[in-house]
């Protein structure tokens, strides 16, 4: 193989292009050819004509920076404004009463979602461990724990013997592989996209995240030698009906009792690139809950250390931007305003997409929030193969088809409706 004597071991094993970007290249050669081609692929919210769709209010902001906000460096661990805000936009109105009942948080800034993903990969889980991922996931979590020298297990998205206790929640399923894995690690991570889910749309609702996290604070009460921390990955719960539902959830699971473990942290990964529309800007946060201020300071001090000898520090104007658009009233107001108007354009067409499927008999799954939708698939490229001969590009993944409908608009629908029913049958 090419370069297998510079190449370390790792680098050999690197293979192939991201699945995506190759399918959203096929869209855009088809749409240059001068086809009627539609794209489902790109994972980038655009307007209904196509354009990238961007939050005016933060497009704004971050045109009024100052010089030196956008030239200096940016403390290590993230421009305390900014680390103040992230706490607020991952746990929401339930923040307040979470500290007031002595909880403590560590925020630490990174390049978007994925910095903070990798912040959890390098300091959470022994390198031969594995973490514990739903089986329909964002493919790049496997290269965030690859290369923290991490593999992984997964449990169905879904129950796969039609119980219904949790209709969205596989109960019985992630407990057996909790236990798989207490049987053999001295940790255990979880990553767990939620609400608003990529790639299927699909939201756990009340039942489910209760039933999920009364799972794993059981599992952390019967293993006190064993760390468990369950991630939340938030990347576009802030386009759900519920965009702070975990945090919710946990708070009044707190309120009602449930003992905290000193062995159980809670992480959440933000991501300003969605809920900002400022995707290259590169600015998101690892969020951490644990009632011991002790544990918060060290994961502080961890999480900034790694980011210094992985990136160095973390992108200073979107921290800088946003946090001043936040701390004023009106400027919260507006970022909502305009963030409501992109939510709605999300909801209208996963409607018209349901409304469309459900007239030719196609099997949506079940999906309500967020980016995307999906459709299971014994063959998933066979069936985006088939959407492609009649110009709509959607993007094969392990299991199924992703429908991008943040890039669809919704006059799009009938037209991917009738390509999925000529591929599925």
């Amino acid at each position: 193989m090419a370069g297998e004597h510079i190449l370390n071991v790792a680098g050999v094993a690197k293979q192939g292009s991201d699945t995506i970007f190759s399918w959203w290249a096929r869209y855009q050669d088809a749409k240059a050819a001068g086809k009627d081609a539609v794209n489902g692929t790109i994972g980038a919210l655009l307007e209904d004509d196509g354009n990238l769709a961007i939050n005016k209010v933060v497009d704004a902001a971050v045109r009024a920076a100052p010089e030196v906000e956008i030239s200096a460096y940016a403390p290590l661990a993230g421009l305390p404004s900014f680390l103040d805000l992230s706490k607020t936009l991952a746990f929401g109105e339930s923040r307040t009463r979470l500290e007031e009942l002595g909880f403590n948080f560590a925020a630490t800034a990174s390049p978007g979602g994925s910095g903070a993903l990798y912040l959890a990969a390098n300091n959470l889980l022994e390198r031969g461990q594995s973490a514990l991922l739903r089986d329909r996931h964002w493919g790049p979590y496997k290269g965030f724990l690859d290369n923290n020298g991490i593999d992984f297990l997964t449990w169905p998205l879904l129950p796969p013997n039609g119980h219904d206790e949790h209709p969205y929640f596989a109960a019985d399923e992630f407990e057996q592989s909790l236990e798989e894995l207490c049987q053999k690690q001295d940790k255990i991570m979880v990553w767990l996209n939620d609400p608003a889910h990529n790639p299927t749309g699909l939201s756990m609702g009340a039942e489910g995240r209760a039933a999920c996290l009364s799972s794993f604070v059981t599992s952390a009460l019967n293993n006190e030698s064993i760390g468990h921390t369950l991630l939340i990955d938030s990347a576009y719960s802030l386009y759900a009906d519920e965009p702070h539902a975990w945090a919710d959830t946990i708070l009044g699971a707190i309120e009602s009792g449930m003992p905290w473990p000193e062995n159980f942290l809670i992480c959440v990964a933000i991501s300003l690139s969605k809920s900002h529309t400022i995707y290259g800007l590169r600015t998101g946060a690892l969020v951490c809950l644990h009632p011991e201020k002790e544990v918060t300071d060290r994961l502080s001090t961890v999480m900034s250390v790694t980011g210094r000898q992985t990136w160095s520090a973390a992108p200073r104007v979107a921290q800088y931007c946003v946090s001043e658009m936040h701390s004023s009233e009106e400027g919260g107001e507006a970022w909502s305003k305009e963030r409501d108007r992109l939510k709605q354009l999300l909801d209208d067409r996963r409607t018209n997409l349901k409304s469309e499927c459900e007239k030719l008999n196609v099997p949506l799954n079940p999906t309500m929030d967020g980016f995307f939708a999906w459709i299971e698939a014994d063959d998933p490229v066979a069936v985006a193969e088939s959407c492609a001969e009649m110009d709509v590009y959607l993007v094969p993944l392990k299991g199924g088809v992703r429908i991008g409908l943040c890039a669809l608009s919704a006059s799009d629908m009938p037209k991917v409706a009738k390509a999925l029913a000529n591929a599925m049958s």
